[in-house]
């Protein structure tokens, strides 16, 4: 991962990374029902994992938007060229550990890396981080339940690694397979329209994959 500093004094979103910086609580998030009933089918019919798959596209849709891309680095920015994922891996006793992707390639080449390294990080059980955490995305799910809100934690103010969770797809009254999925970023650097951005790119990468 390479990664740059923005010159804040070029930067046309100065006043509002001040601001947002300023307060006590400045992270900003919302939910929203994704339609996956396609890419549900294409898993099964394929025997892919719905997670590793999914979090491939959101990794994806995510990476397209550079405020995504940026982290708080002392009173700057820095943003990186890719951003990978930290993911939790169930360990099969109620717990999970950590676990690092990269999404820099076609998905036939992503699933069997990525299915390796899961096995490798439940082998390990590790909550530590596997690379330089300032540059991922903390991924997690809540199969269980499909929510309509969720509250993520934070490290701090200056905690600028958006947070991607989704929740239990179920059918809405036409049938389709409805999954809430959760962003939360640092409205320091991410406002309405990225996280907008952020949906409507997650609908392209789930049917460029399938």
């Amino acid at each position: 991962m390479e990664r740059k500093l923005i010159d804040m004094n070029k930067y046309a979103r100065k006043a509002h990374f001040d601001y947002f910086l300023s307060l006590e609580n400045p992270h900003v998030g919302v939910t929203a029902d994704v339609d996956v009933t396609e890419l549900v089918t294409f898993c099964k019919e394929g025997g892919y994992s719905f997670y590793l798959t999914f979090m491939h596209a959101a990794a994806l849709a995510a990476n397209r938007i550079p405020e995504f891309r940026q982290r708080i680095s002392g009173n700057g920015i820095v943003e990186y060229d890719e951003c990978g994922t930290s993911h939790t891996e169930s360990v099969g006793d109620g717990t999970y550990c950590y676990c690092t992707l990269y999404h820099h390639m076609s998905f036939r080449e992503y699933i069997q890396y990525a299915e390796a390294q899961r096995k490798a990080c439940r082998e390990r059980n590790s909550i530590e981080e596997d690379d330089d955490a300032e540059g991922l995305y903390f991924v997690s799910s809540l199969p269980w339940l499909h929510y309509s809100a969720v509250i993520q934690p934070t490290a701090g103010r200056k905690d600028s690694n958006p947070r991607i969770t989704w929740g239990k797809y179920q059918k809405d009254h036409a049938g389709r397979l409805m999954m809430p999925v959760t962003v939360l970023c640092h409205h320091a650097l991410v406002d309405g329209l990225h996280l907008s951005r952020f949906y409507a790119n997650l609908d392209k990468e789930i049917y460029a994959i399938i």
